[in-house]
């Protein structure tokens, strides 16, 4: 008997801090029994076993904690197969639950996607959900996402069990229900073919339409009725079943039914099993087309790049190109790699990426996007990131993760459907019984046919996608308009926000300061006076100096040599400039060297109200200018403001700058409530503060000082944010650095949710009205019965009406882009002067 082969289990190990550690966590694993070989990495924080006999992975994860340390959660997606209706991913993510080592499990009907975090391995996860009844296998993470065509291939090969099923059930429909709309009709097939040759003929179609293009609903419906966990496939299966069941008892052996019930419902079974398949083709067919944003995204990276290699230039596949390859774009080509450019100038459009319409200018040391297209001159980028590691790639995994997220509001639907298969199943056999017993003659027909239509009407199907489907399109199409949520979840409490947060430099602001504003006193020239206060503060490294700087160099001004330089804190400081003593600092700084800043009081005041800093030059011993250097309003945040009030939010700057500056901004800019002199730690206490007095908030910021901030609010949104600390830190990032994406994140939001409600009132409405109809409980009243036929063509169309509805989201357009035209190049940075 041979022995088994040797197995190998990895996993992260938290709390390792030195090579003891490594020792223990070593001698802990190898204490398991099974376990042959166990090494500990106290760089890479790894730890991995080999073993020769079975070893429960939870065995080797309580070995490891009982050693003193924790086993790091991760996340496993899987791909998870022939789930149909809301029932199957309940019972999908139960199996996944009850696995040891997990701590949540989300599975998507829309995407057939689960979601598992825990230290749980993948192997026990995919056992977990065949032992279920599905089949499972580990999603490919690692890889460039590349268009999945087997959503295109499950609605195709639907499609031809739908034809096949059309053609078999046509006959049936016309031998049957022909000869009951048209009388001369039946009176022909009784006079021809004969009554009995006529059931023969759809004994056999309907049986090779149930067994054929039909036996999914067998092959897991019963299965899944055997193990006591109904799903649609069960109610399926069930009600043509009992179709087929008693016409071919009515066939073969009449005398066993009572006189007066003889007669077949082949035409139903086979009718309700087309309808269904057509329902569920077309289902897939609009399932395909929620993920198209994704495929869009996908599309929008080049499959070749040209690269400079041995001083030559070479045509390779995307997936050739390595970090540091020379890539050269021609004008009108995507970028195939994330890069730097190092030759050329030109515009790129990034709207694929940020959702803006105009075009960008790059020139040596500018970063260029993958995917984004090069308008007008060559380039030479040299690749930063290729492969899974592009801005394309993250934000597809953004998209990815978003959409196979769960809303709060869904934790209602998986509770009723859990128990809907089960309670329509009850409710068929009482509506059985009830005709059984109370019914006109003949009583089991009667009850027959409104048995089968209750468990054909009820549709978990359309529950089951009414918030999926609608995640996937809303956050499709986010993405498309450069807004990426990180977390379905996102998408619900953003659109509850009740204030709106935003920190103030390099979210309000440019986050550069820059001159504004130059007063002379009479008798200096402007030039002159800016070129020596600029000398002086060449020697500086403070933000205002490099921004007094670059005004006159931006001026195309000489700055002369600058000597003797010396700072007084907080004040101001002095140099010596052509022989000439220069001055720069605030109000206090001039008094403590004698000027009189009194003739630059009015300008002072308005500066000030304006929230600009106003500083001070003396030249030569006389005050000669009042300067003043601010961080420039975006040209986008007066209009985002007034749309953020627009949606009834209110809104609120975190600052650190003292309250008179942070006023100033305030009043300009139409911002309701102030938080001034805040500290950098101090910001959380903010968040906490605004949300006490509004309720929930959406904190808005760059993503890089803000990660706490961004972290404690309901929701944290970062603008511009493409670095890594704006991914991790927030729920919904903003790639075009516009504060007009927080506006158009919170009404996106808000038509996701409404859409996500009027899909589910559909659903829920829907069964509500039909299976008490089904039922028949307007039979004693009007003599009304709802046939299974048309049970079959409702129930079909109750999800496609869900998925078209959903579909809609596509057509959400960014309110802040409603006025936009066509894109026109950037607008030139001036600096103004007075």
């Amino acid at each position: 008997m041979t022995a088994p082969a040797p197995t190998r289990q990895a996993f992260l190990v938290d709390g390792l801090s030195c090579a003891s550690c490594v020792g223990r966590v070593e001698r802990a694993l190898l204490a398991v029994p099974g376990v042959a070989e166990a090494r500990a990495n106290f760089a890479t924080g790894r730890a991995e076993v080999t073993t020769d006999a079975p070893v429960d992975r939870a065995a080797l994860v309580r070995a490891v904690e009982g050693a003193g340390y924790s086993v790091h959660a991760a996340t496993v997606e899987l791909e998870v197969d022939a789930m149909t209706c809301a029932s199957c991913t309940g019972r999908v993510e139960r199996a996944l639950t009850a696995v040891p080592g997990v701590t949540a499990a989300r599975v998507n009907l829309a995407t057939g996607r689960a979601t598992v975090e825990g230290t749980a391995a993948a192997a026990d996860l995919v056992a977990a959900a065949a032992a279920a009844g599905y089949a499972a296998r580990e999603a490919a993470r690692d890889r460039v996402p590349q268009a999945d065509d087997a959503r295109d291939a499950e609605a195709r090969a639907i499609g031809r069990r739908v034809l096949i099923a059309g053609a078999l059930t046509l006959p049936v429909a016309l031998l049957e229900m022909g000869g009951h709309l048209v009388p001369a009709f039946h009176d022909l097939i009784a006079d021809t073919v004969g009554m009995r040759a006529s059931w023969l003929i759809q004994f056999v179609l309907t049986t090779a339409v149930l067994l054929g293009p039909g036996r999914g609903f067998y092959t897991r419906g019963v299965p899944a009725l055997l193990r006591a966990a109904p799903d649609m496939n069960s109610l399926v299966a069930l009600g043509t079943l009992a179709a087929w069941g008693y016409s071919t008892v009515a066939l073969f052996a009449p005398g066993v039914l009572p006189p007066g019930t003889v007669g077949v419902y082949y035409e139903a079974a086979a009718v309700i099993a087309t309808l269904i398949l057509l329902g569920r083709w077309l289902e897939a067919r609009a399932r395909g087309r929620t993920s198209q944003a994704i495929q869009r995204l996908i599309g929008l990276q080049p499959r070749t790049a040209r690269v400079r290699r041995d001083g030559a230039v070479v045509e390779v596949t995307a997936a050739q190109v390595a970090p540091g390859d020379v890539v050269e774009l021609r004008p009108g080509e995507r970028a195939p790699v994330d890069g730097e450019v190092v030759e050329g100038a030109s515009y790129v459009d990034e709207s694929m990426i940020t959702g803006e319409p105009v075009p960008v200018t790059k020139a040596p040391g500018d970063p260029v996007t993958g995917g984004t297209i090069n308008q007008t001159g060559a380039l030479a980028i040299r690749a930063t990131a290729v492969g899974a590691d592009t801005m394309l790639a993250q934000i597809v995994r953004m998209v990815e993760v978003a959409q196979g997220g769960k809303l709060p509001i869904q934790a209602l639907v998986d509770r009723v459907t859990m128990w809907f298969v089960p309670a329509v199943m009850a409710l068929a056999a009482t509506t059985f019984g009830v005709w059984l017993v109370f019914g006109p003659d003949p009583a089991l027909t009667f009850a027959l046919v409104n048995a089968v239509a209750v468990l054909i009407i009820a549709c978990p199907c359309a529950m089951g996608l009414a918030t999926p489907v609608s995640i996937m399109v809303g956050t499709g199409r986010g993405a498309e308009a450069g807004i990426l949520f990180r977390r379905g979840e996102a998408l619900q409490l953003l659109r509850d926000a009740r204030v709106v947060a935003l920190d103030k430099t390099g979210t309000l602001t440019e986050g550069a300061p820059r001159l504004t504003d130059l007063h002379l006193a009479e008798g200096f020239d402007r030039a002159q006076v800016l070129a020596r206060v600029a000398a002086v503060e060449a020697r500086s490294e403070h933000p205002i100096a490099r921004a007094i700087v670059a005004a006159a160099r931006a001026e195309g001004l000489d700055l002369p040599e600058a000597a003797g330089f010396d700072g007084v804190t907080g004040m101001g400081v002095i140099a010596t400039v052509d022989g000439v003593a220069v001055q720069v600092g605030a109000d206090r700084y001039m008094a403590s060297l004698g000027h009189d800043v009194a003739p630059f009081a009015a300008a002072a005041e308005r500066l000030g109200d304006e929230g600009k800093t106003p500083l001070y030059a003396a030249v030569g011993g006389r005050l000669a200018a009042i300067l003043a250097v601010a961080d420039p309003i975006k040209d986008t945040t007066p209009a985002a403001i007034a749309a953020l009030h627009d949606l009834g939010l209110t809104v609120a700057m975190i600052t650190g700058d003292n309250r008179r500056t942070a006023e100033a901004v305030a009043r300009r800019l139409g911002i309701d409530a102030v938080v001034a002199e805040v500290l950098p730690g101090g910001k959380v206490e903010a968040v906490r503060a605004l949300k006490a007095a509004h309720g929930r908030l959406a904190f808005v910021g760059d993503g890089i000082n803000d990660a706490p901030a961004l972290a404690e609010a309901d929701v944290g949104l970062a603008v511009g944010g493409g670095t890594d600390v704006a991914i991790e830190a927030a729920d919904v990032v903003l790639m075009s650095g516009s504060l007009r994406g927080v506006p158009d994140a919170i009404a996106l939001s808000r038509a996701t949710i409404r859409n996500i409600r009027q899909n589910l009132f559909w659903a829920f409405a829907y069964n509500a009205a039909l299976l008490p109809v089904a039922a028949g409980v307007l039979y004693p009243a009007f003599g009304l019965l709802l046939s299974p036929i048309l049970a079959a063509g409702a129930m079909a169309l109750s999800s496609v009406f869900v998925l078209g509805n959903a579909l809609r989201l596509r057509r959400w357009s960014p309110p802040s882009r409603a006025g936009d035209g066509p894109p026109r190049p950037a607008p030139s940075q001036a600096v103004p002067a007075e």
